[in-house]
Order: structure tokens, then C-alpha cells, then sequence
């Protein structure tokens, strides 16, 4: 466990600042719109908001969930705004996105926690910004394939499911998560064809090997997006860090990925789910493969 909670110079990140940033804000504000880089705290919000990306976070701000690492607020959710889907979309629209991430908290109080509202925005967002790629990362609707395929009826571009750390250290991180569950969600999205994504973060008391096979598991269930970032305690309060991982050792497992057949893998100190999402996503012609997603429907 560290000693010291002094950060080391590799995680410096980018102070908010600039007049992208400032229209960012602005219109994230005035839509009342939450966004997961304010709610999970995210240490890139200065970098994505001042370049005018930014992650949507839909089903209000307070998550059933009480997960160990997360800053996002726990409890008992006040909202279920049906007008929200319409909003998301017009944001969108003005910020003239090329590439949008749309994520929420867990809806676990909900019937379908939260499906019909997730595939409504995919439709609204898509209706509204035909040539904006649209990636979701939602919660693992408690394993429901119905909740889950109405979602993914909705046609979104990517999806992304975050596995977030190894299978010993799932119960006592994630709380009423499961590392089968995760990968299950992950298997089904890609069996059904979508481009699917995962996040882990390093840190937080996993061993070496365990991130190996975590990194097994997630290349055999065909994933083509990875994520692999820093765990920074949100308070006192959360899970502690366990040790500052060194660049190199990103770069390590970055590599592992590749070698393991995961397309595109993104590791750093700084990285996170959504980071430079639209980069990673260019990679895989998104609106062209749309276009034959589609045509069946449409024909």
C-alpha cells in the first residue's frame, strides 16, 4: 500500500482552461446535462473539453451502485427525465461532434435499468447527427440479454463495457458486478457484430498475472478497443491506491495487448475509458459500417 498519497510527474494533467473549453461548459450547462468527466472527476477534462470532446453521462447523476473506486455519487436516483434523449442530441448537434461517448450510471431501480432510455438516445443522437459516430458504455443491465438487445437494437457504433480489474479483486471493487457477467455482455455485443471496447484500471491491489489473463479473458471474447489507465482514489473513503504504475509497464501491457490480437489499445498513466475515443474509433470506418448495419432495415 503506498505511504504517500504525492503523485508521481508522469500524472500531470491539463489545468481547464481556454475558450473551447469555456463553449464546452457552456453548452453541456445550459442543456442540463451531466457529464461522467465532472461526476467520475476525470483528470483529462481540461485536455477533452478544450478540444470539444466530452463524455455524456444520461439517467440522471446518483448510481445504485456503491463501487470502491468510483467518484460518481451513490444512493437512491431523484430522476428519469424521458425529455433527456432529445437534449443529449441537441447538445451534440451544437458542438458539432465527429465522434460522441454516451455513458450513465447503473439504473438497478429501474425495470430495465435504464434500456429504453439508452436505445432512445442512441435513435435521438443518430437522428439528429447522422455523421457523428456514437460509442456507449453502459452498465451490465444485471445480465438481461432483453435489456441488453434493446439497446443494441438502437444500432450504436461502438459499445463499450468497462471490465475495470482482475476477477479476485471484482467482489470487493465493484460490489454487485461480476467479472463473468462483464465478460458475458462483452461476448454477446460482439457475437450480435458490434465494435466492442473494455476499460481496466492498474493500482488498485491486482498482481501481474492476474492482469494477464484479465487480458486473456478480454482478447477472447473478441474485444477490439482497450483501455488501460491509473487508478486514482476519489477520497479517503475509496478503495486506496496500492502503487503508482510506471509508464513503462503501460507500454508493457500495451504491447501484450497487441500481441494478443486486440486491434487498438491505449495505455497510460492518464488514460481513461474515453480518452481520445474518437481516434481509436477512427480506425474502424464506423459510418461506412453503419451504412450495411443498416441497410436491411432500411431496405
Amino acid at each position: 500500500m503506498l505511504t504517500t498519497a504525492r503523485k508521481p510527474d508522469w500524472l500531470r494533467a491539463q489545468l481547464p482552461s481556454g475558450p473551447r473549453y469555456t463553449e464546452t461548459r457552456k453548452n453541456i450547462d445550459g442543456n442540463s446535462l451531466h457529464t461522467v468527466c465532472q461526476s467520475a472527476q476525470c483528470p483529462n477534462m481540461g485536455e477533452c473539453w478544450s478540444r470539444e470532446s466530452a463524455t455524456v453521462m444520461i439517467l440522471g447523476n446518483i448510481c445504485t451502485r456503491t463501487c470502491a473506486f468510483c467518484a460518481v455519487q451513490s444512493g437512491r436516483p431523484t430522476e428519469l427525465d424521458l425529455g433527456e434523449p432529445a437534449r443529449v442530441a441537441d447538445s451534440i448537434a451544437k458542438m458539432k461532434l465527429k465522434h460522441v461517448v454516451i455513458t450513465s450510471v447503473a439504473r438497478d431501480d429501474l425495470k430495465d435499468t435504464g434500456a429504453a432510455i439508452w436505445a432512445a438516445t442512441v435513435r435521438a443522437v443518430r437522428a439528429k447527427c447522422p455523421t457523428t459516430t456514437i460509442e456507449i458504455l453502459p452498465a451490465d443491465f444485471r445480465g438481461v440479454q432483453e435489456h441488453l438487445d434493446l439497446v443494441l437494437d438502437a444500432e450504436p457504433d461502438v459499445f463499450n463495457h468497462n471490465m475495470e480489474t482482475v476477477e479476485r479483486l471484482q467482489r470487493p471493487i465493484r460490489k454487485t458486478a461480476r467479472y463473468e457477467r462483464s465478460l458475458w455482455v462483452l461476448k454477446h455485443a460482439k457475437a450480435r457484430g458490434f465494435i466492442t471496447k473494455t476499460g481496466i484500471m492498474l493500482g488498485i491491489g491486482e498482481q501481474k498475472e492476474e492482469v494477464a489473463q484479465l487480458l486473456r479473458d478480454i482478447a477472447a471474447a473478441g474485444v477490439n478497443i482497450l483501455t488501460i489507465g491509473q487508478y486514482l482514489a476519489p477520497s479517503k473513503d475509496h478503495a486506496p491506491i496500492d502503487r503508482w504504475v510506471h509508464p513503462d509497464e503501460f507500454a508493457e501491457w500495451k504491447a501484450f495487448a497487441h500481441e494478443l490480437g486486440i486491434d487498438v489499445c491505449e495505455s497510460g498513466p492518464l488514460v481513461r475509458s474515453s480518452y481520445k475515443a474518437d481516434v481509436a474509433a477512427d480506425k474502424f470506418n464506423l459510418l461506412e459500417r453503419r451504412k450495411t448495419r443498416l441497410a436491411p432495415a432500411l431496405a
